[in-house]
């Protein structure tokens, strides 16, 4: 198996963190993961906030509130810029598959450096927009709760069988 496959396999939703701060070679190493993601036509509509102050942690624990959420030390909130995201000629914008992409970026690095991640996309959206003063262009899209997981159990993953999942054409 390989190294990206042992990755992937190993990452989980993880909603369990200690109170141990991520060190700062870890966050510089997941934000270059992050830059590094490919977008369409290069565009790169995103912006991350690296969020870890006491304050920046109460404003997006106000607008997700969940115990286990409330524990993570670390937080990227994930952006999508609409005026710089490409469109497809039908009219298809594909901002929204960028930052999917730079983001799951994010989880299988953290995954790697050790650490637990999780999406969440039901948050309070507008809330989030006003309390970090975000332009009228910028969606809050998600936030990715990081640390080390309180429990080195991960929970059983339970996929489609590979038949369901792949055509021949």
């Amino acid at each position: 198996m390989g190294r990206i496959l042992d990755i992937a396999s190993s990452r989980y939703s993880c909603r369990g963190y200690l109170d141990k701060p991520v060190e700062e070679e870890k966050v510089a190493y997941l934000k270059e993961c992050m830059r590094l993601a490919p977008s369409a036509v290069n565009r790169q509509p995103w912006r991350f906030r690296i969020v870890r102050s006491s304050e920046g942690r109460a404003k997006l624990q106000s607008c997700y509130a969940r115990p286990w959420f409330n524990e993570a030390p670390l937080y990227i909130l994930a952006t999508l810029l609409h005026g710089e995201e490409w469109v497809r000629a039908d009219g298809k914008p594909h901002g929204n598959i960028d930052v999917a992409i730079a983001v799951e970026h994010l989880c299988l690095a953290a995954t790697e450096q050790g650490l637990g991640s999780c999406w969440v996309c039901n948050f309070d959206a507008g809330r989030c927009h006003e309390l970090f003063g975000l332009s009228e262009d910028e969606e809050p899209v998600v936030i990715i709760p990081i640390g080390y997981a309180s429990s080195a159990d991960a929970p059983p993953k339970t996929r489609k069988a590979p038949e369901e999942l792949f055509l021949e054409a």
